[in-house]
C-alpha cells in the first residue's frame, strides 16, 4: 500500500499534500493502463519530477532531431495508488500538476478528468466526486511522440511537482488570490487584496474573510475582515484594502517578502487557510526613463534562460537553479527572461527571494507554426485559456515586472497578427492589469517582411530581439524608432552573446605554424551594444542570449547550444567575466586563454583581459609586456576648461577589454590592475599546467553541507602537482557515493553522447560535475578516481 506524506494541520483547514513519490512508469502505450485494476507491478517505481528523455542517449536519427538535442521522446504512462486520506472525507480534492510535457491525459479511478496539450502550463482538476474510500488510482498518459514539436529541448513526462489539495466546500478558489501594491515608498504602502471565494456546498454559507499581512519577520502588520453570504454553487470576489507604515520594500538588493494569510471563518472555526507570499514594490516602464523600480531608474541587465538543467533534463532540482541564479547574480545580472515558456513555480520563488526582475514568457508560437507539431496546432482552442492560467498562477510574484505574450511570433509581420495580439492583451490585462505586456520581435526593420507598425504600437512595451541585426542598426540600434515613435517604451528582449564555438574549446586553428585564434572578436558586438544601452535612459535594458548553455537547438554531433556565460554544468566561462566587469562595481580582472600550447613556442598568441580596472600591466615569467588602459564612460571636463573631477585615464583602446600579442613560452602570465588613481585594483594569473597527478573535489557553495531533501553538486577537476587545473586533461573519472546516490554526471562537453546516468565521465577541459542525492540525514562520502591519478574524497553532511 502506497501512502501519502501528509502534514498534520487542523482537519478543518486546507492541506496541500505532495504526491511526488512512488509512481509507477513505463515507456510505450499499453492498452487499458487507465483502468484501476490494470497490472502495473512490472513497471518501474520512481519519484517525480521525472524526465524520461534525458535518460536516453542522443541519436542522430532521433525524431525530434537537433531541436531537442537528438534525445528520445515517445509516449509514457504513470500510475499511482494511494489510500484516501482521512482528512479528505467530506472535503473537496484537487489534483494539481505543475507541468507535464506534453499532451497529457489524466484518469482518476478509471474516469477521464482532463487533457492539456501545452507542456509548460500548470493546471488542476477537481477530483472530489471521483475519489472513493480505500485505494484510489491516478493514471497519466503523456504523449510526446509527434515530432518535432519544440525548437529546444523540452523533456518528456511529469517533469514538475504533483500535489493533492484538500479543502472545505467553502474555500478560496484555486489561484484565487490577487495582491497588488498600487503605491509604495519607504513611508507608506497601499495593498489591494482581491480574493475569489467559492461555495460548492448545497446551501448558502455565511462567514468572514480575514486577511492577515505578516511582515518579513513574521509579525502581523495589518488585518482586514469582510463578512460575506454566498449562495450555493456561487463564487464571489472580495476586495480589501490595507495600509502599511514604513514598509520594507522589495528590491533587487533587498528582496523583502511579506505573507498574506487568507482565512475563512464560520463563527470561531477556520474552514480554509491560504498562504501567499508577496512583495511591496512599484514598477513602471517610461518612454524617457526606461524601467523604474520603486520610482528609481534601473537598467535591466538580463539573461535569457531555457528551462532544462543540463544532465537532469527538464526535471530540475531546486538546488541546481539556486546555484545557477546565485552565479548569475554575482555576475551582476538583475533580470531573467523565461524563454520561451512559463517556468516552474519554484523557479519564480527563487527569483523573488534572490531579487531578480523577471520577464515571464508564455509562448513560442501562436497561429503561425515554426515546427510541424508545435503549439500552433493547439493555439486556437487553448491559447487564451493557457495565457490566463499562466498569469493567474504567477501574478503575485514581485519578481515579475513584464509579461511576454510570445517570442519571435510570425504574426508580427501579418495583418492578422494584430488581432491575435489584441486578444491576448485583453486576456493578460484582465488577469493582471498592473503589468505591461510585450513580445520578442525579431523582424523590426527587417528586409522583405518587417514587423508591422500596428503590431508594435499595440504592445505596452516594444520588445527588440537583436536590435542591432539589420543594416545600419548595427551601429545606430533603435535611434530611428526613438525619433519616429517617441511614445514607444522599449526593451531589448534578446541579443547576442560572446559565442566562440559550440563547445567553448579554445583554438588557434589547424595550422600548427600560424595561430588563427577563435576568441578575439566575439565580444566586440556585445561591447558596442552595451555602450549604447547604458547611455540611453529610454531603452530599459537588455536580455542577452543566454545565461546558461542548454540542450537542444543544435546540429550533430552537438546536443546543445553553447551561448551561455555559464556552461551547462553551471560553471562560469570567460564571457562571464566581461559581463561581471560591466555589471558590477567589485574589482574584476580575468585573463584568457589558458596557457598550455605545446609546440607553439615563439608564436604570437593574443592574450585578453576582461576588467573594470583602469589600467592593467601584463607580465610573462616576470617580464613586463606593457600596460593597457581603458575608460568607459569617458569623462568630460568639469568646472572649467581642461579640468576633470577624477584623475584622467589615457586610454589605449575604445573597447571594453584590453589585449596583448604575446610570443608564447610556457610559464606564468600575471596581470596587475590599477585604479585611475594608481592604487591597487586586482591581480590574477594563469600558468602552464604540468602533468596531471591528482583529482580534486569541491562543492559549489562555501560549506560541505546539504539541506535535507536537496541534491549536492560536487565538482571534480584534474590538477598538477601545484594544484593547477590541467585544461587539456580528459581522463575518465569514476565517481562513487556512500550514503547517497548519483543522479547524473556531466562535463559540459556538448558533443559527449555518453548517458548522464552513469558512474563515470570523461573530464572536459580538466573538469566535471557530479549531481548526487544524499540518502537522508547524516554523512554522504563521495569518492572520485581515475587511472594514474590520486583519488579524492569529500564528505557531505546533511544536518
Amino acid at each position: 500500500m502506497l501512502v501519502l506524506a501528509a502534514p498534520s494541520p487542523s482537519a478543518a483547514q486546507r492541506q496541500r499534500l505532495s504526491i511526488d513519490s512512488a509512481w509507477r512508469f513505463t515507456l510505450g502505450d499499453p492498452s487499458d493502463a487507465e483502468k484501476p485494476l490494470f497490472d502495473d507491478h512490472a513497471w518501474r517505481v520512481l519519484d517525480v519530477p521525472h524526465d524520461w528523455s534525458v535518460e536516453g542517449t542522443p541519436r542522430q536519427d532521433a525524431p525530434g532531431g537537433g531541436r531537442v538535442g537528438y534525445f528520445p521522446t515517445g509516449i509514457g504512462w504513470y500510475r499511482r495508488s494511494f489510500p484516501l486520506p482521512a482528512a479528505a472525507r467530506g472535503r473537496e480534492a484537487w489534483l494539481e500538476f505543475d507541468g507535464i510535457y506534453m499532451n497529457s491525459d489524466v484518469w482518476v479511478n478509471g474516469v477521464h478528468v482532463g487533457k492539456r496539450p501545452y507542456g509548460y502550463v500548470s493546471f488542476a482538476y477537481d477530483i472530489t466526486k471521483h475519489l472513493k474510500p480505500g485505494v484510489n488510482v491516478i493514471a497519466v498518459r503523456v504523449d510526446n511522440s509527434a515530432q518535432p514539436n519544440s525548437r529546444w529541448y523540452s523533456g518528456s513526462g511529469i517533469y514538475r511537482h504533483v500535489w493533492l489539495s484538500l479543502a472545505d466546500s467553502m474555500h478560496v478558489g484555486h489561484w484565487g488570490v490577487s495582491i497588488t501594491t498600487p503605491t509604495a515608498d519607504s513611508a507608506n504602502a497601499s495593498v489591494v487584496i482581491r480574493t475569489r471565494l467559492e461555495n460548492h456546498h448545497g446551501a448558502q454559507r455565511r462567514g468572514v474573510l480575514r486577511s492577515l499581512i505578516l511582515d518579513p519577520g513574521g509579525r502581523e502588520v495589518a488585518r482586514k475582515d469582510s463578512a460575506f453570504a454566498l449562495p450555493a454553487g456561487q463564487q464571489l470576489e472580495v476586495e480589501q484594502r490595507a495600509e502599511l507604515r514604513a514598509p520594507k520594500l522589495w528590491s533587487i538588493d533587498g528582496p523583502n517578502l511579506y505573507v498574506l494569510r487568507s482565512l475563512i471563518l464560520e463563527g470561531n472555526r477556520v474552514t480554509d487557510s491560504v498562504r501567499t507570499p508577496f512583495g511591496v514594490r512599484t514598477i513602471a516602464f517610461d518612454k524617457d526613463r526606461g524601467f523604474l523600480l520603486n520610482g528609481r531608474g534601473v537598467k535591466l541587465r538580463g539573461v535569457n534562460l531555457h528551462h532544462d538543467g543540463g544532465a537532469v533534463g527538464a526535471a530540475v532540482p531546486l538546488r541546481i537553479w539556486e546555484s545557477r541564479l546565485q552565479a548569475l547574480k554575482a555576475m551582476g545580472a538583475n533580470a531573467i527572461r523565461t524563454s520561451h515558456n512559463p517556468p516552474a513555480p519554484e523557479f519564480l520563488d527563487l527569483c523573488d527571494r534572490l531579487g531578480f526582475l523577471v520577464m515571464a514568457e508564455a509562448f513560442d508560437e501562436w497561429t503561425f507554426g515554426k515546427v510541424p507539431e508545435g503549439y500552433h496546432r493547439y493555439f486556437a482552442e487553448w491559447g487564451e485559456r493557457d495565457a490566463a492560467d499562466f498569469v493567474q498562477r504567477d501574478r503575485n510574484h514581485p519578481s515579475i515586472v513584464l509579461w511576454s505574450a510570445g517570442n519571435e511570433i510570425g504574426e508580427q509581420t501579418s495583418d492578422s497578427g494584430v488581432k491575435v495580439l489584441r486578444r491576448l492583451l485583453d486576456v493578460l490585462h484582465r488577469a493582471d492589469p498592473t503589468r505591461p505586456v510585450t513580445t520578442g520581435n525579431d523582424q523590426i526593420h527587417a528586409d522583405g517582411h518587417p514587423a508591422l507598425e500596428a503590431f508594435l504600437s499595440a504592445e505596452d512595451v516594444v520588445g527588440y530581439n537583436y536590435v542591432d541585426r539589420w543594416h545600419e542598426r548595427r551601429e545606430v540600434f533603435a535611434e530611428q524608432d526613438r525619433h519616429d515613435h517617441p511614445d514607444w517604451k522599449m526593451v531589448g528582449t534578446e541579443s547576442g552573446s560572446i559565442f566562440q564555438s559550440f563547445d567553448e574549446r579554445y583554438s588557434l586553428g589547424s595550422d600548427s605554424t600560424v595561430p588563427r585564434p577563435n576568441y578575439t572578436t566575439g565580444m566586440l558586438q556585445v561591447e558596442r551594444l552595451w555602450k549604447w544601452i547604458t547611455t540611453r535612459d529610454y531603452f530599459a535594458g537588455d536580455f542577452m542570449w543566454t545565461g546558461v548553455d542548454y540542450l537542444g537547438e543544435s546540429m550533430w554531433p552537438f546536443k546543445g547550444f553553447g551561448s551561455g556565460v555559464l556552461d551547462i554544468t553551471g560553471r562560469p566561462k570567460d564571457s562571464y567575466f566581461l559581463y561581471q566587469s560591466l555589471w558590477t562595481d567589485r574589482p574584476v580582472l580575468h585573463l584568457l586563454p589558458h596557457w598550455n600550447w605545446p609546440g607553439r613556442e615563439g608564436q604570437t598568441i593574443p592574450v585578453l583581459a576582461y576588467t573594470n580596472c583602469s589600467a592593467v600591466e601584463l607580465f610573462l615569467n616576470g617580464r613586463s609586456l606593457g600596460e593597457k588602459r581603458l575608460e568607459f564612460p569617458a569623462q568630460g571636463t568639469s568646472g572649467g576648461w581642461n579640468t576633470y573631477a577624477l584623475p584622467r585615464v589615457a586610454a589605449t583602446t575604445n573597447d571594453l577589454h584590453v589585449s596583448w600579442d604575446v610570443a608564447y613560452q610556457p610559464g606564468v602570465l600575471r596581470a596587475v590592475g590599477k585604479r585611475r588613481d594608481g592604487s591597487s585594483c586586482q591581480t590574477t594569473e594563469v600558468r602552464t599546467a604540468g602533468p596531471a597527478v591528482a583529482l580534486r573535489l569541491c562543492t559549489d557553495r562555501d560549506t560541505v553541507t546539504a539541506a535535507p531533501g536537496e541534491v549536492a553538486l560536487i565538482r571534480f577537476s584534474i590538477v598538477d602537482s601545484s594544484g593547477t587545473v590541467v585544461p587539456t586533461a580528459d581522463n575518465v573519472v569514476r565517481v562513487s557515493a556512500s550514503g547517497g546516490r548519483i543522479i547524473a554526471l556531466d562535463n559540459a562537453d556538448l558533443q559527449d553522447h555518453d548517458p548522464y546516468q552513469s558512474t563515470s565521465r570523461r573530464a572536459f577541459n580538466g573538469r566535471g560535475l557530479a549531481i548526487l542525492r544524499p540518502a537522508g540525514r547524516g554523512a554522504m562520502r563521495v569518492t572520485a578516481a581515475a587511472d594514474g591519478l590520486k583519488e579524492a574524497t569529500m564528505t557531505i553532511t546533511v544536518p
